[in-house]
C-alpha cells in the first residue's frame, strides 16, 4: 500500500435529524482542515459533511466534501465506512473515492482503490489516512 495522503477535518456542531427510514441520521457538518501528501497539499474546504446513520447496530458514515490544492485544482472526495455501534473504538475502515478533472493534475485520483483509516482528533476533528491499496 502506498500513502496517498493525510487530512486533518474540522467539524461543526452535529445535528441529530431523528429516526428516518434509513436509521438515526446524525449530520455533521465539515468546517475546514488541511491535507498533505506526497504528492498533493492544500485545504479541506467548507461546506461538507458526514451524514451518518445508525441502524440495526451498525454506524454508515457517509461523507462528501472537497479539497483545494496549493495550486487551486479542486478534488472532490465520497467517504463512506461501516461499523458496529457499540464497543467500537480506534480506527474506522473507510472506502473513500476521488473526482478530480480528467485534464487536470491529479486526473490519477480517479481511477485507484483507497482504503480510508479515520480516528478521532482533537477538538471537533478527525485525522483521515488514505492509502492506494
Amino acid at each position: 500500500m502506498e500513502k496517498i495522503m493525510s487530512l486533518h477535518v474540522k467539524l461543526g456542531e452535529s445535528r441529530v435529524i431523528g429516526q428516518t427510514l434509513g436509521g438515526l441520521l446524525t449530520i455533521i457538518p465539515i468546517v475546514g482542515g488541511n491535507f498533505e501528501g506526497p504528492t498533493v497539499c492544500g485545504r479541506v474546504c467548507s461546506g461538507g459533511a458526514d451524514w451518518s446513520t445508525v441502524s440495526n447496530g451498525i454506524v454508515h458514515v457517509c461523507a462528501r466534501y472537497w479539497l483545494e490544492a496549493e495550486n487551486g485544482d479542486i478534488i472532490a472526495i465520497f467517504n463512506e465506512g461501516w461499523f458496529p455501534a457499540e464497543g467500537q473504538e480506534g480506527v474506522i475502515k473507510t472506502h473513500p473515492r476521488f473526482m478530480a478533472a480528467v485534464d487536470g493534475n491529479y486526473a490519477y485520483l480517479n481511477t485507484g482503490s483507497y482504503l480510508g483509516e479515520l480516528y478521532e482528533g482533537v477538538s471537533g476533528s478527525v485525522n483521515i489516512n488514505i492509502w492506494e491499496v
